[in-house]
């Protein structure tokens, strides 16, 4: 791994994975420019405009639902060159829609190719990863979906004045990155762990040889056959103690990661930026900002995510956003916009951006890159194509559930309860990190599938002990028994009959 070549070699892996990520940012953000010059163009209400910015998001849901199973039956890489073929038709289609219906059509089938990157791109990172890369490998991963927003903003703002076809031009942009994305993979391999769950041995040993040097390769196949050992995955496995705990941290994960309101900066930031007073002009530049912001804040993830681990981010990060969704609360509760001058709108909006980059700060530097790290970790090798889809899916609909209803909640509920439920949300994160999500920090997938295999171990000796407990000293539902004059309450029926509820023994005559 240290000599130039190899360097070279898992370098190309990370950008073809990050390819996958600029795509993704780019569909999901190049609706923000585009959505103004829709709402005009097709003559829009609030909820028909939370379906054009989020009809993406549900093809992601049906995406994100099958592409765990297929890559567990092809392989990564044959799933992430369809998914390529299916961006650069669907950015072709969604810009050439006559009508709103096959606008909303093209985005649902463009969603089945984000949907599908996200779960098999961050996959694929994590397989091909030597264990002390891997978290800025992935971090590397949402870097690129980062610059996909910010490629997409850039684009937004060059084309908003060319005419009535800009926005069309805004989506078939997004054929070209896709073209480049379909050349590099393929001439990306397939993951060692695919090749040796597909009997491929002696290619996943030369693979892990070029990823992480010969000396190392042996042991971490001899790791990887060992945890694919025994039946194939089903889902009646992720019921299992350590894995039903794996499940519950990425299914909350997931709910909250887009309920703490990261999309609604991302796709609405034109439209929360002019009702603070701002004009189209500048309410399309103020994105330009956002994603320099958010850009530059990944890169930071880079120098902390394997230096102080997983975790103490997700927390830091979590509580930042909600200080900042908490400000913007304030400022949309106490300033009354409609009377204001124009200096004083001018002013506003630049405290309301100001606020949501420095929510989108501490997103880009400790959730983002944090929550597509952990989520191909926390799970074994065997189930992991399908363990994955519950999160990944999760997070696309409540992703998709946000952005949907935004627009009614910020104009007809208001703007103050809405970012305050934002911020409720974010601290709830938090607080769920600090109390349920493991360390995974310079931990190899073999060694963060033990940790799940012991808490599973711990939790099935806890239940054998209740319930061997229960068969030896079985409680008869008997009224209780009174003790003596000091009215102490006891247990009646079987072999601990009479003994007292506070669990202290008595002599019999001190029970008399």
């Amino acid at each position: 791994m240290k000599d130039a070549a190899g360097f070279r070699f898992i370098a190309f892996l990370g950008l073809t994975a990050g390819l996958a990520g600029l795509l993704f940012g780019f569909d999901i953000a190049i609706i923000a420019g585009a959505g103004p010059f829709l709402l005009g163009h097709f003559g829009l209400g609030d909820i028909a405009l939370g379906w054009a910015y989020s009809s993406l998001l549900f093809g992601c849901i049906a995406g994100a639902a099958i592409a765990g199973r297929l890559a567990d039956t092809f392989g990564r890489r044959r799933i992430l060159l369809a998914v390529a073929a299916l961006f650069a038709l669907t950015s072709a289609a969604t810009g050439l829609a006559p009508s709103f219906a096959l606008f909303i059509a093209a985005r649902f089938l463009g969603g089945l190719a984000v949907g599908g990157a996200s779960i098999i791109a961050p996959m694929y990172t994590a397989e091909v990863s030597p264990a002390a890369l891997r978290g800025r490998m992935c971090a590397f991963y949402q870097l690129s979906i980062t610059f996909g927003i910010l490629v997409s903003y850039c684009i937004n703002y060059a084309l908003h004045d060319v005419g009535p076809w800009n926005w069309r031009w805004m989506f078939m942009s997004g054929a070209i990155p896709a073209a480049v994305f379909i050349a590099m993979i393929l001439r990306a391999p397939e993951t060692p762990r695919f090749l040796c769950r597909s009997g491929r041995r002696d290619e996943a040993l030369a693979l892990l040889s070029r990823i992480s040097g010969a000396a190392r390769a042996a042991a971490e196949i001899a790791e990887i056959e060992a945890s694919l050992a025994g039946r194939g995955a089903s889902w009646r496995e992720l019921r299992s103690p350590g894995l039903s705990r794996a499940l519950l941290v990425g299914f909350v994960l997931a709910i909250l990661v887009h309920c703490s309101g990261i999309n609604t900066i991302i796709d609405y930031a034109p439209k929360i930026m002019e009702s603070a007073g701002w004009g189209i002009d500048a309410a399309l530049f103020s994105t330009f900002v956002i994603g320099i912001t958010n850009f530059l804040f990944t890169l930071v993830s880079f120098w902390v995510i394997d230096r102080h681990g997983r975790r103490p981010l997700y927390i830091a990060g979590s509580l930042g956003m909600t200080a900042a969704l908490a400000a913007l609360t304030v400022v949309y509760a106490t300033k009354p916009f409609e009377g204001m001058t124009t200096a004083g709108l001018e002013t506003t909006g630049v405290v309301v951006l100001g606020l949501m980059m420095l929510f989108i700060a501490f997103f880009a530097a400790c959730i983002g890159p944090v929550f597509w790290t952990l989520v191909p970790e926390i799970f074994p090798n065997r189930v992991r194509g399908i363990a994955m889809a519950v999160p990944v899916l999760t997070q696309w609909g409540a992703n998709a559930v946000v952005v949907l209803f935004f627009p009614y909640a910020f104009n007809q509920i208001g703007k103050a309860p809405t970012f305050a439920f934002l911020g409720a949300m974010a601290l709830a994160q938090a607080l769920f990190t600090w109390k349920f999500v493991p360390e995974t920090k310079h931990k190899t997938l073999e060694e963060i599938e033990e940790q799940w295999s012991a808490l599973a171990d711990r939790v099935q000796a806890g239940n054998r002990e209740k319930n061997l407990d229960a068969v030896l000293f079985p409680e008869a539902p008997c009224a209780p028994l009174i003790d003596g004059p000091a009215g102490r309450e006891t247990r009646g029926g079987g072999p601990r009959a009479g003994r007292p509820v506070d669990g202290v023994e008595r002599r019999p005559e001190e029970r008399r």
